[in-house]
């Protein structure tokens, strides 16, 4: 049984940068928030942030704890050979740490990496076509999505090259059989696009499920809309309209579910 006994916000806070805080701040929202939205696999799957200033520590999720009970100070800093850096009581998710760490040790680009098994995600995993573009939120992923195919729980750390050489340089995967993947250049940024991603795979799900023949847009229109969201609609890739998005969220967890911060 997992205690609910951390470190004191005072003790954490004191001990890490005001930059590292404001991370732990961050991601322990979109923990509350994931649970929220209700993409939890129980106390399963993970979500990481790069501690700033550093190429290889970063922050997950301590293993035992909901989602809505994680706290800015409860988070564990690792690195991504494995070692946690800074005393705590918790330890980490295998799996998630092989994930994590894969991303976190190449892709520079990438502050949060999030990881769900919703079963709309599950789903269209399980597909062969993979995502179609069968409306505006499918279209933020037209030609801009990785996929991974399923080799078992992530234990094995050989993994971590095959994960990451799928990934390339793209910002949402869709592992086969397993779940969804998104990065982001901040926490809010990996989450509005976990946010879109979901929509889709619950879109997809929903629209074959009306057993009617599919439409989608052509291939001309998908290439532009593309286009748009990689440009005006992503506000030139600054993350100024991710983040606004994230102000609203975190105002509303305020409201209806305080402490992620302490």
């Amino acid at each position: 049984m997992v205690a609910l006994k951390s470190l004191s916000k005072n003790s954490v806070r004191d001990n890490v940068t005001e930059e590292e805080w404001k991370k732990r701040v961050d991601l322990a929202a979109c923990y509350r928030l994931v649970a929220y939205y209700g993409w939890t696999d129980l106390i399963f799957t993970h979500i990481s942030v790069r501690v700033p200033g550093t190429h290889d520590n970063f922050l997950l999720n301590p293993y035992g704890l909901m989602f809505e009970e994680i706290t800015a100070s409860s988070l564990v800093k690792l690195d991504t050979e494995g070692e946690i850096v800074m005393d705590t009581e918790f330890s980490v998710n295998a799996a998630g740490f092989t994930i994590h760490s894969a991303i976190h040790q190449v892709r520079e680009d990438v502050d949060c990496v999030l990881h769900t098994h919703t079963v709309a995600g599950m789903a269209v995993s399980a597909q062969k076509c993979g995502l179609l573009p069968l409306a505006q939120t499918s279209l933020e992923f037209y030609d801009n999505l990785a996929y991974h195919d399923y080799e078992g729980i992530a234990f094995d750390l050989d993994e971590r090259e095959r994960l990451t050489g799928d990934l390339g340089g793209s910002m949402a995967m869709i592992l086969r059989n397993h779940g969804l993947l998104t990065c982001g250049r901040s926490v809010g940024d990996a989450f509005m696009r976990m946010h879109s991603l979901e929509k889709a795979c619950q879109l997809q799900v929903s629209a074959q499920g009306g057993g009617q023949e599919l439409l989608m847009p052509s291939e001309e229109v998908c290439e532009h809309t593309a286009r748009q969201f990689k440009g005006p609609a992503d506000d030139n890739g600054s993350g100024a309209l991710a983040d606004l998005a994230w102000q609203a969220l975190l105002r509303k967890l305020d409201r209806e579910n305080p402490g992620y911060d302490s």
